[in-house]
């Protein structure tokens, strides 16, 4: 599967996504991992938009990938996210050695599945315990294994007898490598972003990635953190869809309203109002700090660019994480006392907006973008931003 276009990758997801998103309520409802759906994704090639055309991608921009990213969000946020790793590891590659391009591009062209275990709980944040020897043995456990168990290739890293940090993309097939679906988080439930083992698992020259000297700003780490703000953003939409079915086809205005249905109820319409407003405005946001990225892209990578839009990015986490968030708990003001019956499902919304919003504090996205602004202050320079 090679050659397709933008506009070709739009048509195959406004095809796929309302299948995704008509079953998305009873998967979580159920805890029915998603692997048909994230399979059915890839092997439509839509991992494939920010590939370069000369490698056979669609070469999109962007911004035209995170449009896709909110519709993706919003007919399935879990989904969305347990995919994150593989959108990651092709903005990674479009700055990495052609070597590595040339290495893993074909395998997305072909439907692979790309997830993640990087990160361990337990010590400071950001810490790395788990080891890899001198004859390429990695012993240790991960957590938040995000998409792992939907993946073909699973990406992590080690620490070597040097303290380096030691970057390796594995088959999930590979002796010793064990994926557990232990992930116990209020939501996004299905993003089997458990436990990783690696139980002296054998990593071989080629499995390892390259080491970029450069120690400045890299533009996949502002991709990454909006992508969060996208599935927020997918979110809040999603929400407002249920809203709108609610208080069409289930809620009674209350007694004393004085209307005869819900939709007439001028309080349920201000609730529906707010959340549309707030998913409008999450969705603006995330696009306008797509752009951002793209004029990053578009000025070879400026220093002074990317940090524009790491700022850019931030704002847009912090008011899309605020949406989705409250969007989730205005959804409950459309109706009575059914709306919290457990069959509506109506509080998914919440708790998956509680659970991304917590990958990274919303609170510190304000407070670096203020020092930028008062003092110039430079965004820090790590995974958050």
């Amino acid at each position: 599967m090679t050659g397709l276009s933008v506009a070709e990758l739009k048509a195959r997801a406004a095809e796929l996504l309302p299948e995704l998103a008509a079953g998305a309520a009873e998967r979580e409802r159920l805890r029915e991992l998603p692997h048909a759906q994230i399979r059915a994704l890839a092997t439509a090639g839509l991992f494939t938009f920010r590939i370069s055309a000369e490698y056979g991608g669609a070469g999109s921009t962007v911004q035209e990938v995170f449009a896709f990213l909110i519709d993706l969000a919003a007919a399935d946020s879990n989904i969305a996210q347990a995919v994150r790793p593989s959108f990651g590891r092709v903005e990674h590659l479009l700055s990495a050695s052609e070597e590595e391009r040339e290495r893993w591009f074909p395998r997305y062209l072909a439907g692979d599945v790309f997830g993640n275990a990087g990160w361990e709980t337990g010590g400071p944040s950001g810490a790395v315990r788990t080891r890899i020897s001198p004859e390429s043995q990695v012993t240790g456990t991960k957590y938040y294994s995000t998409g792992a168990l939907f993946a073909d290739w699973i990406g992590s890293v080690a620490v070597d007898d040097d303290g380096e940090r030691v970057f390796f993309t594995l088959p999930r097939d590979r002796e010793g490598l064990e994926l557990l679906d232990d992930f116990d988080g209020i939501g996004q439930r299905l993003t089997a972003s458990g436990t990783t083992r690696f139980n002296g698992v054998t990593v071989h020259p080629s499995e390892v990635g390259k080491r970029s000297h450069e120690t400045g700003r890299s533009p996949t780490t502002p991709f990454l953190q909006l992508y969060l703000a996208a599935v927020e953003a997918g979110i809040a939409r999603d929400a407002l869809g249920d809203a709108v079915v609610f208080a069409r086809e289930h809620a009674r205005p209350i007694e004393h309203s004085g209307a005869r249905r819900s939709v007439d109820d001028p309080y349920v319409r201000y609730a529906v109002g707010e959340i549309s407003a707030r998913a409008y405005a999450a969705e603006a946001a995330v696009l306008r700090a797509a752009a951002a990225i793209d004029r990053a892209w578009a000025g070879d990578l400026a220093p002074e660019l990317l940090t524009a839009a790491s700022v850019e990015v931030a704002q847009a986490q912090f008011f899309a994480a605020e949406s989705a968030l409250k969007a989730g708990e205005l959804l409950f003001d459309v109706g009575g006392g059914t709306a919290v019956a457990r069959h509506h499902n109506l509080d998914r919304h919440w708790r998956n907006a509680r659970t991304v919003a917590n990958h990274n504090p919303r609170a510190w996205k304000a407070a670096v973008v203020g020092a930028h602004v008062l003092n110039g202050t430079e965004p820090p320079l790590n995974g958050l931003f």
